[in-house]
């Protein structure tokens, strides 16, 4: 049984308690406010700049290219359309939630309401541009808007960064009271406070059925009370929200019970649901009478999807192709004087649905490297039936250095113009890494593979195999545009610090 002092908290050790204090310390430490309140404030700030910057500059450009427009009142008017138009843009941002504490620096979600709540106006203004006939409404829209969104998303991304170094030192962590069977918190805390993250649980409330010693903790957080005690504990160790967790003592009426108790504190609830790699836009709440209904959307593979995706890699393909057309002439004519054989090393891969197809990349082994069978029989460095060796005695100079930088694969630029490979994706499997694939791994296969992906922004060949196949299903079960669009930035920042490559 929960020993419960008479001042109604649960014994737990000098660390935890002092630690648990140190983040409300740095949690706190912007001149006494919350951070969430100060950091939505800078987001504001740095996206009326944004807007107004972009507005002027469209009635500026306009000023260039039609000189005869330049009149005191033509001038006048045209700020006070820069005005309007920054004023309804910001309000739309507002009303798409992109200043929602919940997606702050969590993942592509961020980005998406950003984009989404801006081209939501143009629309609307075009409409009205073309009843008003309001002259300077459409450089508006030409300039000011593709222009004002990409400054809006590289303001999000500089905030994201700033906000990245601050957890890292502590800050600006949402603190966390888990409920739940001992099990389940042990989950979340090892989620949570073990991998980065925007949340830190600080204490834990399990059922009276748990057998709990005084003092005793879970993964280094203390348990400070039980379920009939939840509400008085999150005041106490400081926590901003309640994540309860589903069990049989955790019944509606326990959950209602506790959110009357935290509302007047101010204090959060959330419900953990038990669902392992689905993102949030394949989960819909469907509230009904007595119980709101979580529908989870199936992966689809097929459909209109797809064919953008496809359409957005080959003129993505194309446009790094031209842009990168003469590294790939220096680093063909170096391959060709550095070493004998073939500039470019062909291998069949496993591409979506299981078909083959030749991959191309530069040649960064000797001549015939694939076939000695010698090294290939030895041991590997690589992760589960991944063949890989950190010191591979088959790879040249040159060839090192070109696998630091990943400038080997770009050939597969060729491939992704082919229709055979995607700008972003699973890394393509060899036929013989398929063939001892499990029924998990082989959902993998349901997308075209990638020149990039989760695989290689989170470590490349430092992963565990277990932590690159979750990676993998995860991403063919969840992409998005706005995603792909973050994992090819995240590639750049890991292809120029050489992260994980061998």
């Amino acid at each position: 049984m929960i020993t419960i002092p008479v001042n109604g908290q649960a014994p737990r050790s000098r660390r935890a308690a002092v630690r648990a204090a140190q983040l409300r310390e740095v949690r706190d430490s912007f001149r006494g406010e919350p951070w969430q309140a100060v950091y939505r404030r800078r987001l504001i700030r740095t996206d009326v700049a944004v807007v107004l910057a972009t507005a002027v500059l469209a009635a500026w450009v306009r000023g260039l290219a039609v000189p005869q427009s330049v009149t005191p009142w033509v001038v006048l008017d045209q700020l006070i359309l820069a005005v309007v138009l920054a004023a309804a843009w910001c309000c739309s941002l507002a009303l798409g939630r992109a200043y929602d504490v919940r997606v702050f620096a969590s993942g592509p979600a961020e980005y998406q309401r950003v984009f989404s709540a801006s081209w939501k106006l143009v629309t609307p203004l075009a409409l009205l541009a073309l009843l008003l006939s309001w002259p300077g409404a459409s450089w508006f829209l030409l300039v000011a808007v593709p222009t004002g969104i990409g400054l809006l998303l590289a303001g999000r991304w500089a905030s994201r960064t700033w906000l990245h170094r601050q957890r890292r030192a502590g800050g600006c962590v949402t603190l966390v009271l888990a409920v739940g069977l001992r099990d389940q918190v042990e989950r979340l805390v090892h989620e949570l406070n073990e991998r980065p993250s925007g949340y830190r649980v600080v204490g834990v409330c399990v059922p009276v059925t748990d057998d709990v010693r005084p003092g005793e903790e879970i993964l280094g957080v203390p348990i400070v009370g039980d379920l009939r005690t939840a509400g008085t504990m999150a005041t106490a160790v400081g926590a901003d929200c309640v994540a309860v967790s589903g069990s049989d003592c955790v019944t509606a009426d326990v959950v209602r019970r506790l959110g009357w108790e935290l509302e007047p504190v101010g204090v959060d609830l959330m419900l953990t649901a038990e669902l392992a790699d689905v993102a949030g836009p394949r989960i819909t709440v469907t509230p009904e009478q007595s119980v709101s209904l979580l529908h989870v959307d199936a992966p689809r593979f097929t459909g209109p999807r797809y064919v953008l995706k496809s359409v957005v890699d080959w003129i993505g393909a194309a446009v790094i192709t031209l842009v990168l057309l003469p590294v790939l002439v220096v680093v063909a004519v170096a391959v060709k004087l550095t070493s004998p054989g073939k500039v470019l090393f062909r291998q069949d891969r496993v591409g979506r649905d299981g078909r083959t197809f030749r991959m191309l990349k530069f040649r960064s082994m000797r001549e015939g490297a694939d076939r000695e069978t010698a090294v290939l029989a030895g041991p590997s460095d690589g992760a589960g039936v991944l063949f890989k060796l950190r010191d591979d005695p088959r790879v040249t100079p040159l060839g090192r250095v070109l696998r630091r930088c990943s400038l080997d694969e770009l050939p597969q630029l060729f491939n992704v113009l082919a229709g055979q490979m995607s700008l972003v994706g699973p890394r393509p499997p060899l036929q013989a890494e398929v063939s001892k694939y499990e029924a998990r791994m082989r959902r993998r296969l349901r997308v075209k593979p990638g020149i990039t992906g989760l695989w290689q922004v989170a470590g490349r060949s430092s992963l565990s195999w277990e932590e690159a196949v979750r990676l993998d299903v995860y991403y063919a079960e969840n992409w998005t545009l706005i995603g792909d669009f973050l994992i090819l930035l995240r590639t750049a920042k890991a292809v120029v610090t050489g992260s994980g490559a061998y």
